[in-house]
């Protein structure tokens, strides 16, 4: 296994760990409640301007997926899609760095 792949698994591992030990939490106290969640990222400009960076990071990582996959017939890559919207970019985009170069 090269140094490049260890880095991407754990790229792959904190792009899981961290966002989600904040979110899940979060999510327990407030039941669940995914709208409450989103209203919560959209308190103040500055989270909102974040939101809005990792959406269009989103967009461009699904569009980059869907392109390369199509291209190189290689559709194990599509499974960073929902890798990024389940857990998001800081998961999906190592995640799809390490298929492609399964």
């Amino acid at each position: 296994m090269t140094p490049f792949r260890i880095v991407l698994i754990l790229l792959c591992v904190a792009g899981i760990v961290l966002p989600m030990r904040y979110f899940l939490p979060w999510l327990a106290a407030n039941e669940w409640d995914l709208m409450a969640m989103v209203d919560a990222w959209h308190v103040n400009d500055a989270s909102s301007g974040l939101v809005w960076d990792l959406t269009v990071a989103a967009l461009t990582l699904t569009v980059w997926c869907i392109w390369e996959s199509v291209r190189t017939r290689r559709w194990i890559g599509l499974l960073a899609i929902p890798a990024t919207y389940f857990v998001g970019v800081s998961f999906g985009l190592p995640l799809y760095l390490l298929l492609r170069r399964a």
